[in-house]
Protein backbone atom coordinates (compact mmCIF):
# COMPACT_ATOMS: atom_id res chain seq x y z
CA UNK A 1 0.00 0.00 0.00
CA UNK A 2 1.04 3.08 -1.46
CA UNK A 3 0.77 6.31 1.34
CA UNK A 4 0.87 9.17 -1.83
CA UNK A 5 -1.67 12.04 -2.06
CA UNK A 6 -3.98 10.46 -5.12
CA UNK A 7 -3.33 6.80 -3.09
CA UNK A 8 -4.92 8.56 0.52
CA UNK A 9 -7.20 10.36 -1.65
CA UNK A 10 -8.61 7.48 -3.58
CA UNK A 11 -8.74 5.68 -0.45
CA UNK A 12 -10.80 7.94 1.66
CA UNK A 13 -12.87 8.11 -1.73
CA UNK A 14 -13.76 4.25 -1.04
CA UNK A 15 -13.83 4.52 2.67
CA UNK A 16 -16.91 7.42 2.71
CA UNK A 17 -18.30 5.65 0.43
CA UNK A 18 -18.44 1.90 2.42
CA UNK A 19 -19.10 4.01 5.68
CA UNK A 20 -22.15 5.73 3.70
CA UNK A 21 -23.26 2.66 2.68
CA UNK A 22 -23.23 0.78 6.24
CA UNK A 23 -25.22 3.69 7.73
CA UNK A 24 -27.89 3.53 4.60
CA UNK A 25 -28.40 -0.11 4.87
CA UNK A 26 -28.73 -0.12 9.04
CA UNK A 27 -31.31 3.17 8.31
CA UNK A 28 -33.28 0.76 5.61
CA UNK A 29 -33.35 -2.37 8.01
CA UNK A 30 -34.57 -0.31 11.10
CA UNK A 31 -37.32 1.22 8.92
CA UNK A 32 -38.08 -2.10 7.11
CA UNK A 33 -38.81 -3.17 10.64
CA UNK A 34 -41.87 -0.52 10.73
CA UNK A 35 -43.20 -1.68 7.97
CA UNK A 36 -46.81 -2.78 8.42
CA UNK A 37 -46.49 -6.11 6.13
CA UNK A 38 -42.85 -6.49 7.79
CA UNK A 39 -42.80 -10.62 6.76
CA UNK A 40 -42.52 -9.04 3.17
CA UNK A 41 -39.25 -7.06 3.88
CA UNK A 42 -37.69 -9.87 5.17
CA UNK A 43 -34.76 -10.29 2.29
CA UNK A 44 -34.41 -6.52 2.26
CA UNK A 45 -33.71 -6.80 6.07
CA UNK A 46 -31.02 -9.68 5.49
CA UNK A 47 -29.43 -8.27 2.46
CA UNK A 48 -28.88 -4.60 4.51
CA UNK A 49 -27.66 -6.23 7.47
CA UNK A 50 -25.05 -8.49 5.40
CA UNK A 51 -24.15 -5.25 3.24
CA UNK A 52 -24.03 -2.92 6.72
CA UNK A 53 -21.31 -6.10 7.97
CA UNK A 54 -19.45 -6.52 4.58
CA UNK A 55 -19.48 -2.82 4.04
CA UNK A 56 -17.66 -2.08 7.83
CA UNK A 57 -14.78 -4.97 7.29
CA UNK A 58 -14.01 -3.93 3.97
CA UNK A 59 -13.60 -0.45 5.40
CA UNK A 60 -11.29 -1.80 8.04
CA UNK A 61 -9.48 -3.99 5.53
CA UNK A 62 -8.58 -1.21 3.29
CA UNK A 63 -8.06 1.21 6.10
CA UNK A 64 -5.03 -0.74 7.41
CA UNK A 65 -3.44 -1.58 4.11
CA UNK A 66 -4.32 -5.38 4.87
CA UNK A 67 -3.02 -8.40 2.22
CA UNK A 68 -6.89 -9.52 1.52
CA UNK A 69 -8.00 -6.42 0.77
CA UNK A 70 -9.00 -6.68 -2.65
CA UNK A 71 -10.70 -10.76 -1.75
CA UNK A 72 -13.08 -8.94 0.81
CA UNK A 73 -13.44 -5.87 -1.70
CA UNK A 74 -14.79 -8.47 -4.54
CA UNK A 75 -17.15 -9.57 -2.02
CA UNK A 76 -18.50 -6.28 -0.97
CA UNK A 77 -19.02 -5.50 -4.19
CA UNK A 78 -21.52 -8.58 -4.85
CA UNK A 79 -23.24 -7.79 -1.68
CA UNK A 80 -23.93 -4.23 -2.42
CA UNK A 81 -25.02 -5.09 -5.55
CA UNK A 82 -27.79 -7.41 -4.59
CA UNK A 83 -28.90 -5.40 -2.17
CA UNK A 84 -29.40 -2.20 -4.07
CA UNK A 85 -30.98 -4.75 -6.57
CA UNK A 86 -33.46 -5.69 -4.03
CA UNK A 87 -34.06 -2.31 -2.16
CA UNK A 88 -34.81 -0.52 -5.55
CA UNK A 89 -37.79 -3.09 -5.62
CA UNK A 90 -39.52 -1.55 -2.85
CA UNK A 91 -41.07 1.82 -3.13
CA UNK A 92 -40.39 3.27 0.28
CA UNK A 93 -37.74 5.96 0.56
CA UNK A 94 -35.82 4.50 2.76
CA UNK A 95 -35.15 1.54 0.63
CA UNK A 96 -34.69 3.76 -2.47
CA UNK A 97 -31.98 6.14 -0.59
CA UNK A 98 -30.22 2.12 0.38
CA UNK A 99 -30.43 1.31 -2.98
CA UNK A 100 -28.40 4.59 -4.29
CA UNK A 101 -25.63 4.27 -1.46
CA UNK A 102 -25.21 0.91 -2.35
CA UNK A 103 -24.97 2.12 -5.79
CA UNK A 104 -22.32 4.49 -5.04
CA UNK A 105 -20.72 2.17 -3.38
CA UNK A 106 -20.38 -0.32 -6.08
CA UNK A 107 -19.10 2.10 -8.20
CA UNK A 108 -16.33 3.43 -5.68
CA UNK A 109 -15.19 0.03 -4.69
CA UNK A 110 -14.70 -0.98 -8.24
CA UNK A 111 -12.58 2.29 -9.08
CA UNK A 112 -10.83 1.51 -6.18
CA UNK A 113 -10.17 -1.88 -7.17
CA UNK A 114 -8.95 -0.77 -10.85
Amino acid sequence: MTTSPASATQNQTVLDALSRCAAACEQCATACLQEEHVHMMVPCIRLDRDCADICRLTAAFIARGSDHAKHVLKECIEICQKCADECGQHQHDHCQQCAEACRACVAACQQYAG
